[in-house]
């Protein structure tokens, strides 16, 4: 990506802020992320997705903060691993939650529930990895009461739904808010804890802006271009702008251009057609990165050019010189030291 002169003076612009990385979950399928991209790439244990993620490579990135995600993988039918029940999706967030703590011991990550902690870590290029926790999917959570002990352990943004969970209908599984989910996002509002629409199903949607609490979409292409419940409606988006949130762009092909199948890599123009959508509807000050690589999907489903992490900010050239900055990190950042407070 090109620094030049036309760049904001901002210190918090500059730096790439991803707003969706499944780290603790990788780590969890036996990825080391500690070790530079090829060695890790030699060892993988994942077959058929070429990983583009680990510590290293994000520093070589630029990338000076996240949402680190905790996810637990629910059982599919048929299946023995995956959670079923409140438990079993406790116990895997629990397990990544302790990861992210060990990293943190390491000094490999630093965890951020403030915003002056925030503001030091965006300021400091050669510091350990800023990290906000960022719970995808609520099944971990065992209802509205038991909020108070994930924003106590770090928690500062919950998207209740992946596919359908205990609390909201989800990506292919349409269905609305249940009574739990609607506590949930009561819950959520009183404790100042974000709602992540990513992956929220319509009817989810109509339920929660009854009365929202503050609202972001941390991964999230456009409905208007790419159909399906996984994508964001523009009605959606424009609750994310007025909520004075930011949606962060993926960077899987089959989410960027319609009918793209998983062997079909798109041309990195994709993600501008997107970028620019959202910003003729609310404006770039909302757009942002959240590029989920590594999440399911590697290499091989990427833009073409994106080989690895190190490759995202030369996507960002495709962008207007003016909002370069802002749609790498800058937008994210204002967003999080005004949320943490």
């Amino acid at each position: 990506m090109s620094r030049g002169s036309d760049q904001p003076a901002d210190p918090f612009a500059s730096p790439i802020f991803d707003a969706h990385l499944d780290l603790a979950y990788n780590a969890s399928l036996g990825r080391d992320l500690t070790l530079p991209l090829p060695e890790l790439r030699a060892a993988d244990p994942v077959t058929g997705q070429l990983a583009t993620v680990s510590f290293p490579e994000l520093r070589a990135a630029g990338v000076r903060a996240a949402f680190a995600t905790l996810f637990a993988m629910p059982a599919g039918p048929g299946e023995t691993g995956g959670y079923r029940d409140h438990a079993g999706a406790r116990k895997q967030a629990l397990a990544q939650l302790e990861q992210y703590h060990r990293w943190e011991d390491a000094g490999h990550v630093r965890l951020l529930t403030r915003a002056n902690e925030a503001r030091e870590v965006l300021a400091t290029p050669d510091g350990p990895l800023g990290l906000v926790l960022l719970m995808e999917g609520a099944d971990p959570v065992r209802d509205a009461a038991d909020l108070p002990f994930w924003v106590e352990a770090g928690v500062r943004v919950i998207g209740p739904a992946w596919g359908a969970t205990r609390y909201a209908g989800g990506t292919d599984a349409p269905g609305p808010l249940t009574g739990a989910g609607r506590e949930l996002v009561t819950a959520m509002r009183e404790l100042g804890v974000t709602l992540d629409l990513s992956h929220l199903d319509d009817a989810a949607f109509a339920g929660v802006m009854e009365a929202p609490p503050a609202l972001i979409a941390t991964h999230a292409n456009s409905r208007s271009l790419v159909p399906g419940n996984r994508h964001l409606t523009d009605e959606m988006a424009r609750a994310v702008a007025d909520s004075g949130g930011v949606i962060g762009l993926v960077l899987l092909s089959r989410f960027l251009r319609a009918g793209v199948g998983d062997r079909v890599r798109v041309p990195p123009e994709a993600v501008l057609e997107h970028a620019r959508h959202y910003a003729e509807l609310v404006g770039w000050e909302h757009v942002g990165l959240g590029t989920d690589l590594d999440g399911g999907f590697g290499a091989e489903k990427t833009p073409l050019g994106v080989e690895r992490y190190a490759d995202v900010p030369g996507l960002l050239d495709l962008l207007p010189a003016e909002v370069r900055a802002g749609v790498a990190g800058g937008n994210w950042a204002r967003w999080l030291l005004g949320a943490l407070g």
